[in-house]
C-alpha cells in the first residue's frame, strides 16, 4: 500500500532567490541565521542530505546522503504561505496576491461593515500581538472588529472571544471571505480570536484560515479522483479551501502536528499525507527569534527518527517548505524571498542531488508519479 507523507516546515528557506531585492529583501538566508544559534542541532536532517543541498554553506557535510536532495525555486511571483503551498501542488501564479499597505479601501470595509453590523478598528499592517494590545480596550468597549493586514495578502479580523463567540468570528470571515474576490482576492481571510484582560490579552489557539479556492487543478485533486487517499495535517485544509482533500486533522502546533502524523503512520490508506508545520514561521520568524527558531528545527529533528522508523516498505517521506521567513534580517519581520529545501527518502529513491529545480511543482509531480499518475499541470517527477 502506497503512501507519501509530504512535511512542509513552514517558512524554511535556504538562501536569498536572484529576485529576492525586488521583493523587498535583502541577503536573506533562513537556514543561514538558524544555523548560527547554539541551540540548532540537526544531525538527521544532516543525514538526509540539508547540507548538501546546491548553494547551502551552513552546517557540516558528514558522509553520503541517506536521501534525495534538491534546491527548489520557486517561479510563482510571490512569497507568501497560499502561493508556495500552491505551487507545491502545481499551481503557477503569474502574478501576486493583492496587498494592502496603506489598509484595506473604503469600499470593502463599507461592506463588511454593512453585512455583519459591526465597525472596524485599525485597518493597516500591524503585528498580531501588538494589534490586540493597541486596540483590545476599544474592541471590547465598542464591539467593533479588529481588522489588520501585513506584508502578506492577508486580511486578518482579531475579538475577544468573550465579545464576539469564536463562531460568530468565523462567520465574519466567511462574510469577508465572499466580498474579497476579483482585485481584492486576497490569499487568505484569517480569524484571530484572543482573550484575558485589559494589558494581558493574548491571541488562543482557535486561529483559522479562509483562502481562496485554487484557481486550478492540483496534484490533490488528481489524488482525489483517482480513488487515492489526501489526508491534510495542520493547516493544509485552509490552505486549498479544503479541495482535494478526503480528510483532515487540525493542529495546535508543531509538536501536535507531528504526533498526528505519527498516528497516521499507523494507519492504514493509500495516497498523501500532507502536514504542515507552521510554528517556525508563526511563533519565531515573524518575531525574529533565531533562537526559537533553532530550537524547533532541533525538536523536530530529534523526533524525525521516530518517522523514519514507522515508514513502511513502500512508503515515501518528502520535507519542505513553502518560503522563507529570516528570523535573523532584523530589517524585516516578513517572509523572505527564498530557495527552499526538498529532502525525499523512502521507497524507490536514490539518494543523490536532484540539483536546482525550476518550480515547487516539481514536489507535486513527484508525488503522483509515484502513483503512476500523468500530472496536469507543468512539474516533472523526480523518482
Amino acid at each position: 500500500m502506497k503512501r507519501v507523507f509530504l512535511i512542509v516546515l513552514d517558512s524554511f528557506g535556504i538562501g536569498a532567490m536572484p529576485d529576492a531585492a525586488s521583493y523587498g529583501d535583502g541577503d536573506v538566508n533562513t537556514l543561514r541565521s538558524v544555523s548560527g544559534s547554539p541551540y540548532f542541532h540537526v544531525p538527521n536532517l544532516g543525514r538526509l542530505g540539508l547540507f548538501h543541498i546546491d548553494g547551502v554553506t551552513a552546517g557540516e557535510r558528514t558522509g553520503e546522503p541517506a536521501g534525495a536532495y534538491a534546491r527548489m525555486t520557486e517561479a510563482s511571483k510571490g512569497k507568501d504561505t497560499t502561493i508556495g503551498h500552491w505551487e507545491i501542488a502545481g499551481i503557477y501564479s503569474g502574478s501576486p496576491l493583492p496587498v494592502y499597505p496603506e489598509g484595506f479601501p473604503e469600499e470593502v470595509l463599507a461592506e463588511f461593515t454593512r453585512q455583519t453590523g459591526r465597525g472596524v478598528l485599525c485597518n493597516k499592517p500591524y503585528s498580531g500581538t501588538e494589534v490586540i494590545k493597541d486596540y483590545g480596550d476599544a474592541h471590547l468597549a465598542t464591539g467593533d472588529l479588529i481588522v489588520y493586514t501585513s506584508a502578506d495578502s492577508v486580511f486578518q479580523i482579531a475579538a475577544h472571544e468573550e465579545k464576539v463567540p469564536v463562531e460568530e468570528l468565523y462567520r465574519y470571515c466567511r462574510i469577508a471571505r465572499n466580498i474579497l474576490q476579483g482585485e481584492h482576492g486576497v490569499g487568505r481571510v484569517i480569524a484571530r480570536p484572543f482573550t484575558g484582560e485589559s494589558g494581558h490579552f493574548v491571541r488562543t489557539s482557535r486561529r483559522h484560515d479562509f483562502s481562496l479556492l485554487p484557481p486550478s487543478v492540483t496534484m490533490l485533486d488528481q489524488l482525489a479522483e483517482s480513488g487515492k487517499d489526501v489526508i491534510a495535517v495542520g493547516k493544509i485544509r485552509d490552505i486549498f479551501a479544503e479541495k482535494g482533500i478526503t480528510e483532515s486533522v487540525s493542529t495546535a502546533g508543531n509538536e501536535d502536528g507531528i504526533n498526528r502524523t505519527l498516528e497516521y503512520l499507523d494507519k492504514d490508506f493509500e495516497g498523501l499525507c500532507f502536514v504542515n508545520l507552521v510554528d517556525y514561521d508563526m511563533l519565531y520568524g515573524h518575531r525574529n527569534d533565531v533562537d526559537g527558531y533553532a530550537r524547533a528545527l532541533t525538536y523536530f529533528d530529534g523526533r524525525l527518527p521516530e518517522i523514519l522508523a514507522k515508514l513502511g516498505p513502500e512508503d515515501i517521506l518528502m520535507l519542505t517548505a513553502d518560503h522563507g521567513c529570516d528570523p535573523g534580517y532584523t530589517v524585516s519581520t516578513d517572509h523572505s524571498r527564498e530557495y527552499t529545501p526538498f529532502l525525499m527518502v523512502g521507497a524507490g529513491v536514490r539518494p543523490g542531488n536532484l540539483g536546482t529545480r525550476k518550480t515547487f511543482a516539481d514536489i507535486g509531480a513527484t508525488v503522483l508519479q509515484y502513483f503512476g499518475i500523468q500530472p496536469a499541470f507543468r512539474g516533472t517527477g523526480m523518482l
